[in-house]
C-alpha cells in the first residue's frame, strides 16, 4: 500500500463522522426551518393538508419521528467522531471534517428532496404554482454541498500527513 493511499485510508473515521453529523444536522436544519419556523410544510403535508386537527396531529407525528432520525444520525455522528478521536492514527483536520459534514447535509438533501419531493409526493419544499422549481432548488443545493464538501475533502489530502 502506497503511503498517500494509507494515510487517505486513516481519514475514514473522521469522514465518517461527519458525514453521519452532516446527515442529522442537515436533517435538523430542514426540521427545524421549514418545519417549524418558516412552516412551509410537514412530513405529509402533500398527501393530509393540514386542514382538520386529525391530519395536524398525524403531520406533527411524522414530523417527531424525522426528528427522531435525525438525532439518530447525530448520534452516530458524535459516537465515530468519538471513537475517531481515540484513534492515534487517525490524521485531524479541520478541512476533512468540515467538508465531510458538508457532504452529509448535501447526501440529505439529495435524499430527502428525490424521495420524499419526488418519488414519494408526501410533501414539497414550498407548495404552491412554484412547487417545482422550489423542490429542484432544493437538489440543486444538496448537490453544492456535496460538491463543496468533496472538494474540501480532496484539498485537504494534500496537506494531510
Amino acid at each position: 500500500m502506497s503511503a498517500k493511499s494509507e494515510v487517505s485510508s486513516r481519514r475514514v473515521p473522521l469522514i465518517a463522522a461527519g458525514i453521519f453529523l452532516g446527515l442529522g444536522l442537515g436533517g435538523f436544519i430542514d426540521g427545524i426551518l421549514l418545519h417549524q419556523i418558516l412552516q412551509w410544510h410537514h412530513m405529509l403535508s402533500n398527501i393530509r393538508p393540514l386542514t382538520s386537527v386529525s391530519n395536524i396531529d398525524l403531520n406533527m407525528v411524522w414530523d417527531g419521528l424525522f426528528h427522531a432520525l435525525d438525532w439518530v444520525l447525530t448520534v452516530i455522528g458524535v459516537a465515530l467522531l468519538w471513537h475517531a478521536g481515540g484513534r492515534e492514527d487517525v490524521p485531524w483536520s479541520s478541512q476533512t471534517f468540515i467538508g465531510s459534514i458538508l457532504v452529509g447535509a448535501g447526501l440529505f438533501h439529495l435524499v430527502e428532496g428525490l424521495i420524499n419531493h419526488g418519488i414519494l409526493g408526501i410533501h414539497h419544499v414550498k407548495p404552491g404554482p412554484n412547487q417545482l422549481a422550489w423542490d429542484l432548488g432544493f437538489l440543486v443545493f444538496g448537490a453544492l454541498l456535496v460538491l463543496i464538501g468533496w472538494l474540501m475533502i480532496q484539498k485537504s489530502r494534500k496537506y494531510t500527513v
